[in-house]
């Protein structure tokens, strides 16, 4: 998914390290970045409130922003298109809402493993909304990747988790919300995320009273290192996506997997179980086809062209 480069720069240029390289180096940190605060919420999840976990992700996002870019909030606010803009963050708002619960549940390496059908459902989604072709080969290793998620799932047994369905319905969600922000790409990046942290703290202060736990002092850290990853992931992945091209950075999200295992196996305790290991593999191989296939179609598009 390409990212139009934000109207605010984040950063000054990397100079000579910009490029393909650095952007897959700052895609690389993002991902560490967003596991880590993955493990953070679930570290959370054990005492407090799913709901009072999610609401601490957004306004502490809003706080960071606001205190970054305060004297051009109201300016990054304007879109033209305020609808879509607050449809794309009312399904962000899901995809965390969604991931975060079911941490409280199962596993982490669980849990990313399924919501990292996302890369193959925006493909699918393009092709049924945007109108972008899709192929046989395509919509075979969509199907591939989704027999990946049910053999984590395996519906019908004795294994079963209702939560395992949490994320599954998060990829759907956050695949849609990639949808929703293609067609906003006139705003810049700055915008959509800012969309994102108001709207994500507007809903979930308005059920906060309704979970909220005192939150003891010893867990403060927890909620502050909450919203420093978030934003500083994001901020990496705005500027992976700033310094190369989508279809070179996307093979890379997969190494979220590889972290997701790490610290569920060093912070909880958990192993993921040989399922686990077989549906990620599948899953992984199936958006890595799907991802060569497009890459493919663009090279072929170019020389058309």
């Amino acid at each position: 998914m390409t990212m139009p480069r934000p109207a605010i720069d984040l950063a000054p240029p990397l100079g000579r390290f910009s490029g393909q390289s650095a952007g897959i180096g700052l895609l690389l940190a993002a991902i560490l970045g967003f596991t880590l605060m993955d493990a953070t919420a679930k570290h959370l999840t054990q005492t407090y409130p799913a709901g009072q976990v999610i609401w601490a992700r957004f306004v502490g996002n809003l706080l960071i922003f606001a205190l970054i870019f305060h004297r051009h909030l109201p300016r990054l606010m304007r879109t033209r298109q305020p609808g879509l803009q607050f449809a794309r963050a009312l399904m962000q708002l899901g995809s965390v809402g969604l991931f975060f619960t079911s941490l409280a549940y199962i596993g982490l390496a669980e849990a990313t493993a399924i919501m990292d059908l996302n890369p193959v459902l925006i493909t699918l989604g393009a092709a049924l909304f945007l109108g972008e072709k899709i192929g046989p080969r395509r919509v075979v290793g969509i199907v591939v990747a989704l027999f990946g998620a049910m053999v984590i799932i395996r519906p019908g047994l004795g294994v079963f988790q209702p939560a395992a369905l949490l994320p599954l319905a998060g990829a759907f969600t956050f695949a849609a919300g990639a949808l929703l922000t293609r067609m906003v790409r006139g705003d810049s990046v700055v915008t959509s995320v800012l969309w994102s942290a108001v709207v994500g703290t507007a809903l979930t202060s308005l059920a906060l009273p309704f979970v909220w736990q005192p939150v003891a002092a010893s867990d403060l850290w927890a909620f502050g290192l909450l919203a420093i990853l978030g934003t500083v992931s994001q901020y990496l992945l705005v500027r992976a996506f700033s310094q190369a091209e989508a279809g070179a950075l996307a093979p890379f999200g997969y190494t979220g997997l590889v972290w997701a295992g790490l610290w569920g196996w060093l912070f909880f305790g958990q192993l993921p179980d040989i399922w686990t290991v077989a549906g990620a593999t599948v899953i992984v191989l199936a958006g890595l086809y799907v991802w060569s296939r497009e890459a493919q179609a663009a090279r072929a598009a170019r020389r058309a062209g």
